[in-house]
Formats: structure tokens, sequence, C-alpha cells
């Protein structure tokens, strides 16, 4: 009940936003707004002041927005309130508006996290010190090993994690000086910063073939998925795991490197249990991620250690930028993907799986999980309804712009069968995404019946 409560106030408040943008534009350029609701069924409450009516509704799961002349097969009347009497450009200023707000909200939501509660790992400005370096990677062939210091990078002497990944995107695709000591032995060398990125903000040093040692201690189990290879392997939580076939562990991304280089062969854990080592045999998890096969073994671990600290309006103006592009184009990439059959559309979540995701960051310590959540369903909200698809903003942008390049509006009748066409298409859409959610809910009446 607490995560369906939690799911109604989060989505219904960017729902709600959602619309308040549609109410805005539409009332700046003259469109007459008949109501304005929050929340959906019979009226509880409500008043009329300039010929809207604002009313608060029984369900209260997000809101509308109803305006003149919105609706295909209403009867028209000219009246310049309705909405098919504004040009076109205005028309499509109303259907921008929604997703709009939903990017600004994102927008406003972290700048104002990154101003009070910028959570930075640690590690990052601590020494260079290597967990992992994977061994067909362009650091491997400098000599470099796990557990080595990074001494020099560029023209920084005793670089800090944060000074090297800086360097790097300022040195793309140039050679560096390059020093790090091994078994006390300080070695001087270069190093190529290699990058096939279309530009640095697709760039990540992960690429270069480095791990950071994030924390002091092995890693630490939070969470496991049912039915995972961890599950099997009999992985528990708490369990510290302290190494993968004699490799100690400081991070996921050293397990995850690991189990890629070695193209998920059988692997023996050893972990920590309540002080006592035991061992555990594990083959990981083959999956598919944007075309890549990788390796997982089921688990959520603890988070390395982080401080906190204030960022500048400037900055956190700046960063917010970056999430909400970034966020943004791996939607876009998401979408793009299951077109192309790298992506599979079983791995899309209804209001079932944003429902855990919002529980789980409710739950979570603190505040800013459960912002940076609502942020990013915003921005997820925002890119769903640019898509050019009937009923969603994008599809009515989609339908003015052939009816501006024919310069006459398409007959309404046909509009109607392409609106109800649709709904249908929606519909079946949504009942396969919310059949999905429950089949990856790993129920004990869905194993038996082998769905």
């Amino acid at each position: 009940m607490s995560t369906v409560l939690e799911l109604l106030v989060v989505l219904g408040f960017m729902v709600l936003v959602h619309e308040a943008g549609h109410f805005v534009v539409a009332k700046a350029c003259g469109v007459r707004v008949e109501t304005f609701a929050i929340g959906f069924g019979k009226r509880v409450a409500g008043f009329r002041r300039g010929g809207t009516e604002y009313q608060i509704n029984a369900l209260p799961l997000g809101g509308y927005v109803k305006m003149a002349g919105e609706i295909p097969g209403e009867e028209v009347t000219n009246d310049p309130g309705e909405l098919n009497s504004h040009p076109r450009w205005q028309r499509m200023l109303i259907a921008l508006a929604g997703p709009a707000a939903n990017f600004v909200l994102a927008f406003v939501l972290m700048a104002c996290v990154y101003m009070v509660h910028n959570e930075v790992d640690e590690y990052f400005s601590g020494p260079a010190v290597t967990d992992y370096i994977s061994q067909p990677s362009p650091m491997a062939k400098t000599g470099i090993r796990s557990g080595d210091t990074i001494v020099r990078f560029d023209n920084v002497e005793n670089p800090t994690w944060d000074d090297v990944g800086n360097h790097c995107l300022l040195n793309l695709n140039q050679t560096v000086p390059f020093s790090f000591l091994h078994n006390g032995q300080r070695v001087d060398t270069t190093f190529f910063v290699a990058s096939t990125a279309a530009t640095p903000d697709d760039f990540s040093p992960d690429t270069l073939g480095f791990v950071p040692k994030m924390q002091p201690t092995p890693v630490k189990v939070s969470s496991l998925l049912p039915g995972s290879p961890a599950d099997r392997a009999g992985l528990r939580p708490g369990d510290q795991i302290v190494s993968i076939d004699a490799l100690a562990l400081h991070s996921v991304s050293t397990l995850l490197a690991y189990m890629q280089d070695q193209k998920g062969a059988p692997a023996v854990l050893e972990v920590l249990r309540k002080g006592q080592p035991i061992l555990l045999n594990v083959t990981p998890q083959p999956t598919e991620d944007g075309g890549t096969k990788t390796y997982r073994l089921g688990f959520y671990p603890v988070p390395p250690p982080v401080k906190v600290e204030r960022l500048s309006i400037a900055k956190s103006l700046a960063k917010s930028w970056d999430f909400t592009k970034k966020n943004s184009m791996l939607i876009k990439d998401v979408v793009k993907g299951m077109f192309v059959g790298h992506v599979s559309v079983r791995s899309l979540s209804g209001p079932i799986g944003i429902g855990e995701v919002v529980h789980e960051a409710a739950q979570a310590p603190g505040w800013t999980p459960l912002v940076g959540t609502v942020a990013m369903i915003s921005i997820n909200l925002g890119m769903v309804n640019l898509l050019p698809f009937p009923i969603l903003d994008g599809g009515m942008i989609f339908l003015l712009l052939i009816e501006g390049a024919l310069r006459r509006d398409l007959p309404m009748r046909a509009k109607e069968y392409i609106y109800q066409a649709a709904f249908v298409c929606i519909l079946m859409f949504a009942a396969f995404i919310i059949c999905n959610d429950i089949v990856k809910l790993h129920l004990p009446i869905l194993s038996r019946l082998k769905l």
C-alpha cells in the first residue's frame, strides 16, 4: 500500500506539472481552457474563474487540461477561443509546453540538489590507486597492474582520480606523460588517451581499462535478485565479497570488469559472512546491454563512501543541465535500440516497475535519492510525450507539421480514425508493459506457472 501511495503522489505531481505547462501556454495564446483538473473521476470540489473550471476530482492520479475544440469530433463553432482557431505554431507551442515543463522540473530539482547536497564518492579526491587493470585494454600496455598507484598523469604529480578524469578529457587522442608505482618502484612512460566518442561528453575514462580503488573494504551485499546467479550460489545480504578467483575486490566495477574479461566463465568468490570466510562457486549470467554482451551476478551493493559538498549556483546549474541532457539522450538511445533490435522491449518498466523504483528511493536514507528519482521519471515523461505518436504531444506536433506541409487541415473524420487506432495501440502496449512488470516481480506463483 505504501508503494501505491508513493507512486500516486510522484506520478500525480509530475503529470500535474505537465498539464500546468499546457495550461499556462494555452492561456497565454488566448485559447479558452474549459477545465483544469487535479485528479480524475467525480468532481469533489472546485470553482470557476476566468471561464475556466478549476476542480479537484476523486482519483488523485495526475490531472488534465480540457481546451475548447481540442477533442476530434467536437462541434466546431469557429469561436476565436477554440484551439483549432489558432495558428499552427501556437498549437505546437501548447503541445510542446507539457514536455518542456517536465524538463524544467527535472532541471530545477537537480539544481537544488547540487546546491545543498551534492554527493561525491570519496575516492575521487584520494590517491589514484588502481583496483583492477583490464588486460586487453590500452592501459595494460603501459605495464601498470592492479594495485599500482598513478603518480603522474599529464602535467599533474600525485594526481587524484578527479585529476586523472579531467586530464583525460583535456587530452583525448593525445599522448601524455604517465608514471606509476609498481612494487615500490616508479615507472615513467607515456599513455595514449584513446577515444572513439563522437564528442567529449560521450567519452568515459572507464573505456581506457582501469578501475579505481573505491574503498579500502571489500564489496558488501545489500540485497539480491531472486533466482539470480548470486542467489543460487548462496550469497546473502550482509556478505562481504573479498575476492573473485583470488583477485581482491574493492568495487563492483572491478567485479564487472573481471567477469567481462573472463567472458562470464565460472568463478570462485571468497566471502566474509559474520567474520567467517567461505568459498562460493558462481556462474555469471550474460545480459544484453546496448548490443554488447555483459555479465552480472544479480545483487545490489552497499555504495562506496561519499562526501557531501555544496556547489555554487553557476556550477549547480551547469551540472543540472548535464544531468538533464545526458539522461534525455539516454532515453533516445533506448528507443532507437528497440527499433534496431539492440534493446529488448522486455527491459521497459510500467507503473509496477516505476512503483518499485520510487519505493526504493523513498526508503533510502536522506531525501536526495527520491528527488533524483523524481527528476529521472520527469525526464522520461517528457521524452515519451515527444514521441511522434497520435494522442501524445509529439503526435499532435507531427500531425500539425503534416498539415503545415499540405497547407490545409486534415479531414476531421481522418483525425478521428487516427486517434481511435492510436488509442487501441496504446492500450495494447500498456497491457504488455504491465504484464512484463508482473513477470519481472519473480512471484512464486509465476515460477510454478513457468512464465
